[in-house]
């Protein structure tokens, strides 16, 4: 009986031991170790990381392969030179210049900045297409489909909350 009581203590003890320490990450401390990867590099974070930096609804489209909302702000082309870049890790993945008005209220490309800043999962599908997610850091972005415009045919239906657009060529 003692030696189960023992262990039983032990295992309490660990468990909060272990609740304590890890579960939450320093935002700042996680954002110096992000931006000292070099662009051309992966990027692996711990889910308490990536929690962290990205707000609720990025955790969940990005991290959690979730979709958001569709909204007129989606389809906005307010950018004319530029580039969204991965709200997560800042990887270039689209040039304003292929940014279009699909009428689905997500923003919308016909191609990516270039072929190896995303990467495609798992089949097509005609409803759901195929899954896009970062190349860099593995974020969930968004699906493509094969009715876009010329001159790829191709639509990449993004999720805002996981682009960020910066100024530039």
């Amino acid at each position: 009986m003692k030696y189960l009581l023992a262990l039983l203590l032990l295992a309490v003890s660990l468990a909060a031991c272990s609740r304590s320490s890890g579960s939450k990450a320093d935002p700042a401390q996680t954002r110096a170790k992000l931006a000292a990867i070099p662009l051309d590099q992966k990027v692996e974070l711990s889910a308490a990381e990536w929690r962290a930096i990205l707000s609720p609804a990025q955790f969940y489209v990005m991290r959690r392969a979730g979709t958001e909302r569709p909204s007129k702000s989606g389809n906005a082309i307010e950018h004319h030179t530029g580039v969204y870049v991965c709200a997560a890790c800042a990887n270039p993945l689209y040039r304003a210049l292929t940014k279009f008005d699909s009428s689905t209220g997500w923003p919308s490309f016909w191609q990516p900045i270039k072929p190896e800043a995303v990467r495609a999962a798992g089949g097509f599908s005609s409803i759901f297409g195929t899954e896009i997610s970062c190349a860099r850091c593995g974020s969930h972005l968004g699906h493509v489909f094969n009715d876009g415009p010329a001159p790829s045919g191709l639509r990449y239906c993004m999720n805002a909350v996981a682009l960020r657009f910066q100024d530039g060529p």
